[in-house]
């Protein structure tokens, strides 16, 4: 099958994504001018919208775009728009998406509301719409994002990661986004649960997939792709797969001075003298390849739906998601 970009992707549902922007921008309305103000700053800042192109492929897969569908979509954008909001204010971030953060101009505090709004905002449209299914699942998955967070700042803090904890970390902060996405489709359209369970599968691996390519991109990326400095994670003290393998492939003394230098990596050479060690061991090579396998798995899990244009566009997705350097 020839590589698909995400304008291509996105053929299959092009109408269905401009409807679905324009209740999103509805959703955002506010009768607080401060409010109003922030979201149209956050409207500026146009992402890759993954995560509402999700709910409506595989909405459309499992039956049909329908009303529940576009409902679905705007809640999981805005529980998105809100976790990168306070990702911002948690991280120290000053930039998002090339632009200043919102925590940068407009500090903390509002940063934080704004997030809580968007936050509330989302959970107030499932209400209104009785969308009590999708509650259930997205309450779920804002547990499972904070548990991921709070575990890996604990394991930050400790430089003790290991595979196993690394796979639940990213499972819980990344992955279960983009299968409640998938999820909430497939509830949006069908009521199988064949379906439902096999498109919520679908997410869950191929967000492991995401999230694994997002680590192996600190190591390998370029800067100006990716926005953000090559070595980021490790600056941050963050042990993921590709170290976390490296790591379990040298000797006691080698691991414990590679540790050292993550503890008090700020300069160009320590972050450098640990890319290098991490490639040496084949932590990218690994870490790569155990990416291809959620992305195989991910494939796999479409096989029960019939061949469609949604469905191609899916598994363009899982190549896209893989082989992308941003």
């Amino acid at each position: 099958m020839n590589k698909l970009n995400l304008t291509e992707i996105r053929k299959p549902i092009k109408d269905e994504l401009q409807k679905f922007n324009e209740l999103f921008n509805k959703s955002l309305k506010s009768k607080v001018g401060l409010v109003d103000l922030v979201t149209k700053y956050i409207l500026k800042q146009k992402g890759k919208k993954i995560r509402p192109l999700l709910v409506l492929l595989s909405a459309k897969v499992a039956g049909g775009v329908n009303p529940r569908s576009y409902t679905g979509a705007t809640l999981v954008e805005l529980l998105h728009t809100a976790t990168l909001v306070h990702d911002d204010v948690v991280d120290h971030a000053e930039k998002r998406r090339g632009f200043p953060s919102i925590n940068a101009v407009w500090k903390n505090k509002i940063a934080v509301l704004m997030g809580d709004y968007l936050l509330a905002r989302g959970l107030m449209i499932a209400v209104e719409n009785d969308e009590f299914d999708f509650l259930k699942v997205i309450t779920k998955t804002v547990k499972r994002m904070s548990e991921g967070e709070l575990l890996q700042i604990s394991k930050t803090k400790k430089l003790n990661n290991n595979e196993e904890t690394y796979f639940r970390i990213i499972s819980d902060k990344t992955a279960s986004l983009i299968s409640t996405c998938c999820e909430i489709g497939a509830l949006s359209s069908t009521k199988d649960e064949n379906q439902i369970n096999a498109l919520k599968q679908f997410g869950e691996n191929l967000g492991i997939a995401f999230q694994i390519r997002d680590d192996i991109l600190d190591y390998v990326g370029s800067t100006g792709l990716i926005g953000k400095p090559l070595g980021a994670d490790i600056k941050e003290k963050k042990l993921t797969l590709p170290l976390i393998y490296a790591l379990s492939k040298t000797d006691s003394s080698k691991a414990s001075k590679i540790l050292k230098l993550v503890k008090i990596s700020s300069k160009k050479g320590e972050i450098k003298e640990i890319i290098d060690f991490v490639k040496e061991n084949n932590g990218i090579d690994y870490a790569y390849e155990t990416a291809h396998k959620f992305s195989l798995e991910a494939k796999k899990n479409l096989s029960i739906f019939p061949n469609s244009e949604s469905k191609l566009a899916l598994e363009a997705l899982v190549d896209f998601v893989i082989d992308r350097n941003n």
